[in-house]
């Protein structure tokens, strides 16, 4: 009989820029559409500064929608975007010339729809290929001019090939691609241009001026994803935008982590020590600096709200529609006291499905620490990835029948990402050597915290993110979390006291954990191990078999088992784990798979005896007694 599959959905925000605003952004960005506007051509260059995952590439696409929005009626001026993102021609091209590449193609497409300006975007892209061509010969003008470093040959020389079956270059470039291969063949760089380098560059400019001017549009180059670049890219992305920049029609918004720029020309400069100067170099390319705002408590919780309410598979688009106007609307107006809140959507639409509520109160919850956690203060990307591995970890628990409550995840989720690691181990083994798995020691704290004292902390947990994190909704000291712990096991196994384990020993358990079905190959040499080491590996498997809620032939219990092999006192142990199972999770199943074990004679007879063992398991014992197939 085929096994039906149960299909659990999935909730998982992607990590991609939105052009809604999420983050009460809105303001800024129409301020910077603003400038661009009032700028009517006239060159401005826009830096949207901030740390990595705080929201740049969305303060980007709220900008540019805002661009299109207020630009009024009638108004003469066409703006034509160009979005680069240098990351992705990292270690493909040059970042320069791809930028450049990306620009003429954009204006070439442009032209061809507006019926105007062709020619002169035929001159500029000839002009690009005279600089894909510097870079080739790595002419010693052209590499001070534009410091680029000579480079293989090769691929630009078959690149240059194609641009001549194009007819994209012309005659006296065609003789400096021979001129090329022949240094390249003798070894040597030899200048095989005869236009100067400097004028060449002069006369892109005033190419590419010429270009949007006969087109009629302003280009608006969108540049983003500098921070995830490696330094040269980065440097590079930012020479190419300086040979254009500061041209009628222009305007460049360039978003970037400052300390990235800053770590880059300092690299790029042989390590420049000199901050100053660091700093000047970015701003001279700048004119208008805009920071990315710091989210507060009432962002992060108006974010993590809309976030649950964008996977609500509850809601249509228009009711969500609603609820996403209704936040944003009440951001914007939250210095006259508005507060977001779960009272607030709730009256924005008071019949939304108990799911979703119950996500709602959660965010709610959350959101302070959130905002003051270290690891994730108001980081939008990272609030994402936590609400991810938070769903993720969910799905996990329904496909496997473990019973989660959704807050208690989140709680527990939330330490492990923010604690040092010895906290969370230490958390996890309370939970694992407790009978009930109750982590019983946060029970004073938690209590000290509801009535408002000030709880006594250990070294390593006194710290204000722990005593925020103890008064979080709900107290955990009477809830067993071995559940929560089974579905997040990215952290099996929980070595903890590993100073009783040697590097063996330590190899032996993570291969145990992470391949129990293969444990055989590996009984001489558990059997190898000190017995004080033997018995802590036995202890860690059966903390990890713990909460399985299925007992027929579940994979740790190969583990287990190869342990009891070894030594009589732990199959005494293995004895006594499975005694105490709730007898509700027995299967059959099980019974061949420990029948040749001395121990199993003990856990046959007390599951023979109780009353809630099932029949089918009792029967199996029994015909195993009776075909002599039971260990004596």
């Amino acid at each position: 009989m085929a096994q039906t599959r149960t299909e659990v959905h999935v909730n998982v925000w992607s990590d991609n820029e939105t052009d809604r605003d999420l983050l009460n952004f809105q303001g800024v960005a129409d301020t910077v559409a603003e400038f661009i506007l009032q700028a009517q051509g006239r060159p401005i260059s826009v830096g949207v500064s901030g740390a990595w995952g705080v929201g740049k590439s969305s303060m980007i696409q709220l900008t540019r929608a805002a661009l299109v929005e207020k630009r009024a009626a009638g108004d003469p001026t066409e703006f034509v975007f160009v979005e680069f993102n240098a990351w992705l021609y990292q270690g493909y091209d040059d970042a320069r010339a791809a930028l450049l590449d990306v620009i003429a193609a954009k204006l070439e497409a442009v032209a061809k729809d507006r019926e105007s300006g062709t020619d002169k975007v035929k001159d500029f892209i000839r002009r690009v290929r005279w600089l894909r061509l510097a870079k080739l010969v790595a002419l010693p003008a052209a590499a001070a001019a534009l410091g680029i470093p000579p480079v293989g040959l090769g691929g630009d020389i078959a690149d240059l090939v194609n641009d001549v079956r194009a007819g994209t270059v012309d005659g006296e470039q065609i003789e400096s691609v021979g001129g090329a291969v022949a240094a390249a063949s003798t070894g040597l760089l030899k200048p095989a241009l005869t236009a100067s380098p400097p004028k060449e560059i002069q006369a892109l400019r005033e190419s590419f001026e010429e270009t949007l001017e006969a087109i009629g549009v302003t280009l608006v180059v969108l540049i983003d994803d500098l921070d995830r670049c490696l330094p040269e890219t980065a440097i590079s992305t930012l020479e190419a935008i300086r040979l254009l920049l500061f041209l009628q029609n222009t305007a460049f918004v360039i978003a970037a982590d400052d300390e990235m720029i800053k770590r880059a020309v300092k690299k790029h400069f042989g390590g420049l020590d000199d901050d100053e100067l660091v700093t000047n170099y970015f701003d001279k390319l700048i004119q208008v600096p805009i920071k990315v705002p710091a989210l507060g408590i009432q962002e992060v919780r108006a974010y993590m709200m809309m976030l649950f309410i964008d996977n609500s598979m509850e809601l249509d688009t228009a009711r969500k529609d609603v609820l996403r106007t209704a936040i944003a609307k009440g951001l914007r107006e939250s210095w006259k006291g508005v507060r977001v809140d779960y009272a607030f959507v709730t009256q924005v639409d008071n019949s939304l499905p108990p799911a979703l509520l119950t996500r709602l109160e959660t965010a709610q919850r959350l959101a302070p620490l959130m905002t003051g956690a270290t690891h994730i203060v108001g980081n939008p990307r990272l609030i994402k990835r936590f609400l991810n591995a938070l769903s993720i970890r969910m799905s996990i628990a329904r496909a496997q029948g473990v019973d989660v409550d959704e807050a208690v995840l989140a709680k527990l989720l939330l330490f492990e990402r923010v604690v040092e690691p010895a906290q969370f181990i230490e958390l996890a083994t309370k939970v694992n050597e407790d009978a009930d798995g109750h982590p019983v020691f946060l029970g004073p704290w938690e209590a000290a915290v509801a009535a408002g004292a000030d709880p006594e902390l250990p070294k390593g947990w006194d710290t204000e993110f722990v005593r925020d994190w103890l008064g979080l909704e709900p107290e955990l000291a009477g809830i067993d979390l071995r559940g929560a712990l089974y579905v997040g096991r990215e952290q099996a196994p929980l070595v903890t006291g590993s100073d009783k384990l040697s590097a063996a020993g330590v190899e032996l358990l993570a291969a145990l954990s992470e391949h129990p079905r293969e444990s055989a190959r590996l009984k001489d040499r558990l059997a190898a191990l000190p017995s004080v080491e033997q018995g802590f590996i036995l202890d860690r498997l059966l903390a990890l078999a713990r909460p399985i809620q299925s007992w027929g032939s579940p994979a740790i219990l190969d583990a287990c088992l190869t342990m009891a092999r070894i030594d009589p006192a732990w199959g005494q142990k293995l004895a006594r784990f499975l005694i105490e199972r709730p007898h509700t999770q027995i299967n059959p199943s099980v019974v061949p798979k420990i029948a040749d074990q001395e121990w199993s004679s003990t856990v046959f007879e007390t599951w023979k005896e109780a009353d809630d063992v099932r029949a089918p398991i009792k029967a199996a014992i029994t015909e195993r007694s009776r075909s002599g197939n039971l260990a004596k």
